[in-house]
């Protein structure tokens, strides 16, 4: 590719896990993958699409009233059926402190800060509350501006039960505060279903050490609102380069790529590629992600997940390569994660900004710069080649302590020890 810039304007549409968007951006990196492979003439290469069945629900109806008037609203999707009117509690972040004697809330509507707070979900059930509210943005934010748009509620809360949920803009939480309202009424109707997503993948097969393999994501799904033009089709665009990069320059290890789908939606294409290759497992020896690449304005960012030595790797690496980042020493919370729960240390490579928000109307690409995503893919394709053509991975598999207390609580294992998975 010429110009990255130009591959990430055009992947940029709505591509929901999923969807006819989803399947087309699929295709249209199978058409690169193709060019790369056509251009390098490599018989050692192999691709393929992984499909995989993925948890959705069809809304019928979904509102949220306050004093008869429609609010702007979003439903939780798979998270049950409510209609009435129900008494609005605000729990703020839902600790066990704001539960504290609160008993039975099968009348209650909770609002709460973010339904990801710890606990917070379990405490809905254990309280038999009636329907949850969380809400997004700035209190001055316009409609258009919170970016509402239905979200897929994770199975690891359904595991426990069902809370119908809906989500509000800020504006609106914050005048339900101040206005001290009593009660709101509550419709969603939805029926539960499933859909077809897909991972492209492509494996380029190693040399002498082909045995053992580094694998790399990055997810090529979308919100639903935006472009999804930083998120993800920048990380889309930077594997696409590497690929190429490799195609045509053989390493010593096997090389397995895989373009995520329905990332968005909880990580179901990285977690359905782990469930499905069992036996690929204890040969990857180590990850990378691109999640989020090339702004113009910023910094670059690396996720470090694995044992202590995996961060004094990437502090020296750094200096030598001469590349800049700021080192974030936990799980990202993309593609990665589900190789670090089997044991694969892994680094996420990325590019963050204040200058725009991911998830949001503003994820465009005015705000992405060619330059400062081929320095991204320049700097990814010199560890990787260094790490794939090593004599010895620099390296080893597992997680430390910290991080596997912290992919355990990511996960929702921390409270069932015997589903925790030992590292490899």
């Amino acid at each position: 590719m010429e110009k990255l810039l130009d591959m990430v304007k055009e992947l940029s549409f709505v591509r929901v896990g999923g969807s006819d968007g989803e399947r087309h951006a699929a295709e249209l990196i199978q058409r690169e993958i193709d060019i790369a492979v056509t251009e390098s003439n490599s018989a050692w290469i192999k691709t393929e699409w992984m499909p995989f069945a993925i948890p959705s629900a069809s809304v019928e109806e979904s509102f949220v009233k306050v004093n008869g008037e429609e609010i702007p609203s979003a439903p939780y999707l798979r998270s049950g059926n409510i209609d009435r009117r129900c008494r609005l509690l605000y729990l703020n972040q839902a600790t066990e402190i704001d539960f504290a004697g609160l008993g039975d809330l099968g009348d209650t509507a909770v609002l709460l800060n973010r339904i990801e707070e710890d606990g917070a979900y379990q405490r809905l059930i254990e309280h038999r509350a009636a329907a949850f509210l969380t809400w997004k943005g700035k209190y001055y934010f316009t409609r258009e501006e919170s970016s509402l748009y239905p979200k897929l509620l994770k199975e690891d809360f359904l595991r426990v039960g069902s809370v119908p949920g809906f989500e509000i803009t800020a504006a609106d939480a914050n005048r339900l505060i101040q206005d001290e309202v009593s009660h709101v009424d509550l419709k969603l109707e939805q029926s539960d279903d499933e859909r077809e997503s897909r991972n492209v993948l492509a494996v380029i097969e190693g040399t002498d050490l082909k045995n053992e393999a580094i694998v790399l994501t990055a997810h090529y799904d979308s919100v639903p609102v935006g472009t999804g033009s930083w998120d993800n089709a920048t990380g889309v665009v930077a594997l696409l380069s590497i690929f190429g990069h490799f195609a045509a320059n053989r390493p010593r290890r096997t090389l397995r790529f895989v373009w995520c789908g329905s990332e968005e939606l909880g990580l179901l294409g990285s977690k359905a590629y782990v469930a499905q290759n069992e036996a690929l497992l204890d040969g990857i020896k180590f990850c990378f992600n691109f999640d989020m690449c090339g702004t113009a304005l910023g910094g670059n960012d690396i996720f470090v997940t694995g044992e202590k030595e995996l961060e004094t790797f990437v502090d020296q690496y750094c200096k030598v390569a001469s590349y800049a980042a700021k080192k974030y020493c936990h799980i990202q919370s993309s593609d990665s994660a589900h190789f670090c729960d089997r044991g694969i240390p892994a680094l996420g490579l990325s590019r963050g900004t204040m200058a725009a928000e991911i998830h949001t109307i503003h994820d465009l690409s005015p705000i992405l710069n060619e330059s400062a995503i081929r320095k991204n893919v320049a700097f990814a394709v010199k560890i990787i080649g260094d790490v794939a053509n090593a004599a010895v991975i620099p390296v080893k598999k597992g997680m430390s302590p910290e991080h596997r207390k912290e992919l355990d609580k990511y996960f929702h294992k921390e409270e069932d020890p015997e589903n925790a998975k030992e590292d490899l």
